[in-house]
Formats: C-alpha cells, structure tokens, sequence
C-alpha cells in the first residue's frame, strides 16, 4: 500500500489540509472557514481524509504549520509558514523567486533561490490593513461578499482615494464615501489599490526577482492582483489552489521528514 503524508495549515481564519502519496502527487485537499481557537483544523483533517479514503493512522507522516500549528495535536513536525508557503509554491511554479502571501491576519514577501530556498523575507504582522481581514470588513461595509469584490473592482471607471492605513479608520472613510454618493464599484476599486499600495512598500524592502508569484487567500482576488501588478509593473503568477500552498508546503516537509530529509 502507497504511503500518505498530511500537510496541516492552521491559519488564523481558515484551516487546510493537503494529502500526497509517495511520489509527492496531490491526493486531496480540504478548506474549513475556521481557523486558530477552533475545531476547524479538526474539521479539515476529517474532510480531506474521508475524501482521500485513508484513515488517520494510514498517514505515515503530519506536519502542522500556520499560527496554529504549536497546539495542533499529533504531528510529526511544526514548520514554520513561511517556510511551508516557499516549499509549496516551488513544487508547482519552479521559477519561482519572489512570493508575496497574504493571509488573513499578515503579509509577507520572500525571496527563493533557483534552488527552492527561502533567503530573505519581510513581514507585516502588526496591522489587519491590506490583509484578508481587512478585505472581510470591507465587504461586509458594502454589503457584498468577499468574491464579488474582483467583479466590483474590473467595473469601476474612476477608483476612489482611500488614504488611511488603518483598518478602522479606512472603515470609517468608506461609509463616508459612500454616504457622499461614490459608486460602489469606485470605492471597491478604491480598496483594491489601497492593499496593493501598502504592500508594494513592503516587498520593496526585500526586492524582487521575477519569476513573481503569490499565494494565500487574498491572491483569488483578481481585484487586488491586478492592482498590486500595476503598483509593481510586474505580472504576478499564481500557483493552482493558491491557498493551499502552505498546507501543501507541509505535506512536502511530511514526505521528507519520511524518508530522513531534515531541511528547510
């Protein structure tokens, strides 16, 4: 029987799970819409294992990254996130040299070597601005889910100006906005470039190397893709299932903890 490893992503507002065989191809993914202080990490590993058709002690190796990883239970090994992205992303894009991940609570850029190693990395954990939260509170101001926001965004003629940097406080100069008469396509548009204005300072502090790629939550977002490429004059790759790269990041890391391969 082929052997199984899992990859466990324990974020602040999702939990993903990644299963592959021996040969490191993708057996099954899960997604549950909770995250760290809940049973969503417990949800994820139930879903992707009775998809897969494997039971938990099949799984010849776990590894649990994201916020949560340091209190999911019965893991082999705790890889930190951003090494997990990196891995991840480097399986499925290879050219990869800059990767840019937002996740719900933080951003962070880092740079990869031809040899898939993580070299230098910047990251903004202090603030939800530009973040998938960020983007959760803006919607729900507008009264849309956080998909629609790319349809919204690619309808706008003329983006609104949203100057703050603070989540609270852009929360507060939306509704103004609004209030005023500005469209709400405007304002989406608005928010987009908002996120991809703050964050193009910080991957400027680490620099980029093209092949540029993204993951995380935030990079469906085609709004804010879009605006964050026009911020950097380049064009942004995204791996399939972008949101899953951690987890499958750590499922990699499960694979070679197995066969005695300890690196990062």
């Amino acid at each position: 029987m082929s052997k199984s490893y899992l990859g466990v992503d324990v974020g602040s507002t999702t939990s993903k799970c990644v299963v592959i065989d021996d040969d490191r191809a993708i057996l099954g993914m899960s997604l549950v819409t909770e995250g760290i202080g809940t049973e969503g990490s417990t949800k994820a590993v139930s879903e992707v294992l009775e998809q897969v058709g494997v039971r938990r002690e099949d799984i010849s190796k776990t590894v649990a990254t994201g916020y949560g990883r340091k209190i999911f239970p019965d893991s082999d090994r705790k890889v930190s996130e951003l090494s997990c992205h990196v891995k991840g992303v480097f399986s499925q894009v290879p050219e990869a040299r800059t990767l840019i991940d937002i996740g719900g609570q933080d951003a962070k850029v880092m740079s990869i070597t031809e040899s898939g190693i993580m070299t230098n990395f910047q990251m903004n954990d202090k603030c939800a601005a530009g973040t998938g939260r960020f983007l959760d509170v803006m919607a729900r101001i507008l009264q849309l889910d956080v998909a629609q926001l790319e349809g919204e965004y690619f309808k706008a003629a003329k983006p609104s100006k949203i100057s703050s940097t603070c989540t609270v406080f852009s929360e507060s100069e939306v509704i103004s906005q609004l209030a005023s008469g500005e469209k709400r396509e405007d304002v989406v548009a608005g928010i987009c470039q908002s996120v991809a204005t703050r964050f193009a300072s910080l991957v400027m502090r680490v620099g980029i190397t093209p092949t540029l790629c993204m993951s995380g939550g935030v990079a469906k977002n085609g709004g804010v893709r879009d605006a964050l490429e026009k911020e950097l004059g380049l064009q942004i790759v995204c791996p399939p299932n972008a949101q899953y790269m951690g987890a499958l990041g750590a499922a990699l890391y499960a694979w070679e903890t197995e066969h005695g391969i300890i690196r990062l």
